[in-house]
C-alpha cells in the first residue's frame, strides 16, 4: 500500500472516529452538496471568495463553486426546513485554492458539529467548546478563545460617523485595513497624497467639472459611482476624528491577550470609558460560567480579543481555535448568528459551530 493511500486511510477513520463522537453526543448526520451554487457565497462574502474557490459553470444551474466549507450550506439546510432546536454532524472533503504556498493541502477532509438553539446561546458556546475540547483531549493542543462581538461592540461605540463605523466593521477581519483605517479615522497617520490632492481639487472645482475633465471613462465602474464616490471623500475629510482616548482604548481591546478571567476585569475596566461593550462582556462572563460547569479550566483558558480576525469571517461572536503554535488550526469554531438571518431571508436563529481537520490532528499526534 502506498504512503497516500494509507494516509488517507488513517484521515478516513479519524474522520469517522470524530463523527461517531458528534453522533453519540446528540447529533443528526447531514450531508452537503460537493458543488454550492457560487451565487451564496459570492453575495456573503464578495469577489475576495474566488480567490479561494474553486469555480465552475453549469448550463442550467449557472455558476458553481466546490464547497469551502460545509458551514453555509447546512445553515441553508436548516434555515429551509430544520426543525428547532438541532444539533448537525457532516464530513466530507472541503476545497480551497492555494496560490501562495503550495505546501498547503487545496482539498481535505472536514468533520463537524453546529448547534442551532435560540433558548441558551452561551449553553451552547459551551457546550460545543466541551464537546471539541473532549474529543480533542490528550492530542498536545492548545485552546485558544476570542469574542468578535466585543470588538464589534467596541466599534458601535466610537464617537463617530455611522459610514465610518461601517467600515471599520466591514473590515473587521482585514487587520492592516482596519489598521490603517483606523489610523486615519484617529489622525494617526496622515492621507495619502493622491487623496490629499483630490481633495485640493474639489475644493476649486465641482463633481460636475471634475468629471467632465476627467477623460475617457476606463473600467466597470460608471459615473453614478464615481460620482458617489468622491462625494464619500468629501464628506469624511470634514469629520472630526476619532478621539486618542477612543483610538487608545480600541487598541487596548484589539491587542488583549490573557487568561479568560484576566481578560474579562481589563474589559470591564475598559467598559468604564466605553459603556457600549457592557453587554458584550456580560455575554462573556455568563458563557465562562456555562463553561465552568462544563468542567473547563476557564482560570487558565487563553483568551485573545484579535482572535479569528484573519480567517473566521462570518463568525461574529465567540471563537475558538485548537492548535499546535506556529501551525495551522486542527479546529476552529464560533457563532455566527448574523449568518442565519442572511440566509434565512429576515429569519434567524443564534448557532455555534466548529470543524475539525482529521489531517491536521494525525500530524499533531504524530508529533508528540
Amino acid at each position: 500500500m502506498s504512503c497516500n493511500s494509507e494516509m488517507f486511510l488513517r484521515q478516513a477513520a479519524e474522520a469517522a472516529r470524530l463523527r461517531s463522537f458528534f453522533e453519540m453526543s446528540g447529533a443528526q448526520l447531514v450531508e452537503a452538496d460537493m458543488l454550492q451554487p457560487a451565487e451564496v457565497l459570492l453575495d456573503l462574502y464578495g469577489e475576495d471568495i474566488r480567490a479561494r474557490a474553486y469555480v465552475t459553470s453549469d448550463p442550467l444551474r449557472g455558476e458553481l463553486m466546490l464547497r469551502p466549507d460545509f458551514t453555509v450550506p447546512v445553515v441553508q439546510m436548516h434555515m429551509n426546513h430544520g426543525a428547532e432546536p438541532a444539533r448537525y454532524t457532516y464530513s466530507g472533503k472541503v476545497f480551497r485554492r492555494q496560490e501562495e504556498d503550495l505546501g498547503r493541502a487545496s482539498e481535505y477532509l472536514q468533520v463537524g458539529y453546529e448547534v442551532f438553539d435560540r433558548d441558551d446561546p452561551a449553553g451552547a458556546d459551551a457546550e460545543v467548546f466541551a464537546l471539541f475540547n473532549g474529543v480533542l483531549r490528550g492530542k498536545g493542543l492548545t485552546a485558544v478563545t476570542g469574542d468578535m462581538g466585543i470588538l464589534r461592540a467596541a466599534i458601535s461605540g466610537l464617537s463617530t460617523s455611522d459610514r465610518r463605523k461601517a467600515a471599520l466593521e466591514r473590515h473587521i477581519w482585514r487587520p492592516r485595513k482596519f489598521r490603517s483605517l483606523l489610523d486615519r479615522y484617529s489622525n494617526r497617520t496622515p492621507l495619502p497624497a493622491v487623496r490629499v490632492k483630490l481633495l485640493e481639487l474639489m475644493d476649486t472645482n465641482s463633481v460636475d467639472v471634475l468629471l467632465e475633465n476627467a477623460g475617457a471613462q476606463v473600467g466597470l465602474r460608471r459615473e453614478a459611482d464615481v460620482r458617489a464616490r468622491l462625494e464619500v471623500i468629501k464628506a469624511d475629510a470634514q469629520e472630526q476624528p476619532i478621539s486618542r482616548s477612543e483610538a487608545e482604548m480600541l487598541e487596548e481591546i484589539l491587542t488583549l491577550r490573557a487568561p479568560a478571567p484576566q481578560a474579562l476585569s481589563t474589559l470591564r475596566d475598559i467598559a468604564v470609558d466605553l459603556p457600549k461593550v457592557n453587554g458584550a462582556i456580560e455575554g462573556f462572563e455568563t458563557r465562562l460560567n456555562a463553561m465552568a460547569q462544563r468542567g473547563i479550566d476557564v482560570a487558565n483558558l487563553d483568551f485573545d480579543a484579535s482572535h479569528g480576525r484573519s480567517s473566521m469571517e462570518y463568525y461574529d461572536g465567540f471563537v475558538f481555535s485548537f492548535l499546535k503554535p506556529g501551525q495551522p488550526p486542527v479546529a476552529t469554531g464560533g457563532r455566527y448568528d448574523a449568518l442565519t438571518k442572511v440566509l434565512g431571508q429576515g429569519r434567524s436563529i443564534p448557532a455555534v459551530g466548529g470543524v475539525i481537520r482529521p489531517d491536521l490532528l494525525i500530524n499533531a499526534e504524530s508529533a508528540q
